[in-house]
């Protein structure tokens, strides 16, 4: 645990310089929340934007040629790759204590009214978003590298449309979807069983790429 814990601090070292960038993407959805006057469109975005920074350390990385530095490094790669999974939720926790901190102080000085149970969907809404579009994305950066690997940066924008665009015609009526929708913790409990699960068989594609990977 000691060694991811200093792989994971050695990412934060690596995006300092960005530190100004990433404080700017997590303060402009704030924007977005104002304009729809909705705190899970803004928390949505939010999570959108802080998943497309998660390729700094990847670029980072690769501009700076530390392949080698991390092959001589005491550490197996297994726990580089974990290390680097946990900077990455890091960062998307940071985001959302910052969106859910923020967007309803802007909302409740617009007049509007912003619940407990808005923050709570919110953050649920935001949390699984966030997964899903890194899950695909740092398996993607291991295998092809920063430069090749650019595309998967824009997964968050596909992903972000294709749930607006979907979201309003999944079928409301069916009975499955009504029991978890109308029980909350059932709802909670279902997106951190799917979040867990998602991250478990990303982290294992990532250790085998590298695995695969000279170094």
């Amino acid at each position: 645990m000691n060694n991811i814990l200093k792989s994971t601090k050695l990412d934060f070292s690596l995006v300092k310089p960005y530190i100004k960038v990433i404080g700017f993407t997590m303060l402009l959805p704030i924007a977005f929340a104002a304009i729809n006057r909705s705190i899970l469109t803004g928390v949505s975005f939010a999570m959108c934007f802080i998943a497309m920074t998660t390729g700094y350390t990847f670029s980072v990385t690769e501009k700076n040629s530390m392949e080698r530095l991390y092959g001589i490094l005491p550490i197996k790669k297994s726990e580089m790759v974990t290390g680097r999974y946990l900077f990455v939720l890091a960062l998307g926790a940071l985001a959302l204590v910052v969106s859910l901190i923020t967007q309803p102080l802007v909302l409740r000085a617009m007049g509007e009214s912003v619940g407990t149970l808005d923050m709570i969907s919110a953050a649920i809404g935001g949390l699984f978003l966030f997964a899903l579009y890194t899950v695909f994305q740092i398996p993607g950066y291991y295998k092809y590298g920063a430069i090749k690997g650019r595309v998967f940066m824009y997964i968050p924008v596909a992903g972000f449309l294709a749930t607006l665009f979907f979201l309003p015609k999944m079928p409301t009526d069916n009975p499955i979807v009504t029991t978890v929708v109308s029980s909350p913790v059932l709802l909670i409990g279902l997106v951190l069983v799917l979040v867990v699960v998602m991250y478990a068989v990303s982290i294992w594609f990532s250790i085998r790429i590298m695995e695969n990977k000279e170094m």
